[in-house]
């Protein structure tokens, strides 16, 4: 079965196609994550520096990409506005990878009643619209980075610890675990030494996909203006006040982060999902 597989045509070509796909991938990862952490060093102007004398001027010399409608470097409040847009789904990713981890660990070891309302509170945030949560609370507290990451934190929360609970249940049932029962090995041990790093890349190759996620959901949030504060640098920020600069026939400021908010969120869950399936091949 698998020699007649390996022999069709259509499965080399796609792989050949998937190939060059990830690799791209790969490199506009890699390549908004440095400009991130260069940013300061490579913006060529202050990205809130007002030039209203200049509002809406195309590229230019001093301006590569132009400016905005308050006369703004666009090349620097890209560049600056990346840190931003990577920061704030890292801690929404970091947030909800830990305690879904531990909420399912706990949950697939344990069983029982402990499992079952574990599950049910999972389940009840998981009806909940993650983005609803995020508006609800940023209308509560104000405009910031910290409430619709905490609220998008506990609203991914559910897919980690559902995907870490059926990993450990089925971890739980391999022989190497009541052999190191019968050797004397605590739950902590088994769970901390063995079951964790067993589950650890496919948890964070779904922690991949889901950074893609987030950073759409963040940067939908600052279009709406409940995101980020006015003068800060960020891609969904600079979506909104780049759309009136569209009817007045100058939309390089608007359309420019949209394109990078779509090139990263795809590259990112390319990386997760070709990062899932190597993970999955390997899995015995």
């Amino acid at each position: 079965m698998s020699t007649a597989l390996a022999r069709r045509p259509g499965l080399g070509r796609i792989k050949a196609t998937r190939a060059p796909l990830h690799a791209a991938c790969l490199g506009v990862t890699a390549l908004v994550v440095l400009a991130a952490l260069l940013a300061p060093w490579l913006a060529p102007a202050d990205p809130n520096a007002v030039d209203l004398g200049n509002a809406l001027a195309g590229p230019s010399p001093d301006h590569l990409l132009g400016v905005d409608a308050a006369g703004r470097d666009t090349l620097s409040r890209l560049l600056l506005g990346a840190r931003t847009s990577l920061l704030g789904p890292l801690g929404v990713v970091a947030f909800s990878t830990v305690v879904g981890v531990a909420v399912g660990l706990v949950a697939g070891w344990r069983g029982g009643r402990i499992d079952s309302i574990l599950s049910r509170a999972t389940e009840l945030v998981f009806a909940f619209p993650g983005m609803l949560l995020a508006i609800l609370i940023v209308s509560v507290y104000g405009e910031g980075l910290l409430a619709p990451v905490v609220a998008l934190a506990v609203a991914y929360l559910p897919y980690v610890s559902r995907l870490t609970r059926s990993l450990v249940l089925a971890e739980r049932a391999r022989p190497y675990v009541s052999a190191h029962r019968v050797q004397g090995f605590s739950t902590a041990q088994i769970c901390l030494r063995h079951v964790l790093p067993n589950i650890a890349p496919i948890v964070l190759a779904q922690s991949t996909i889901n950074f893609g996620y987030a950073l759409m959901d963040l940067a939908g949030l600052s279009f709406l203006g409940l995101g980020v504060p006015a003068l800060t640098p960020d891609w969904g920020r600079m979506v909104f006040d780049g759309q009136t600069a569209i009817q007045y026939g100058y939309p390089l400021a608007a359309i420019l982060p949209c394109v990078l908010i779509v090139l990263t969120v795809v590259a990112f869950n390319v990386v997760g999902e070709r990062w899932a399936d190597r993970v999955a091949r390997r899995t015995p």
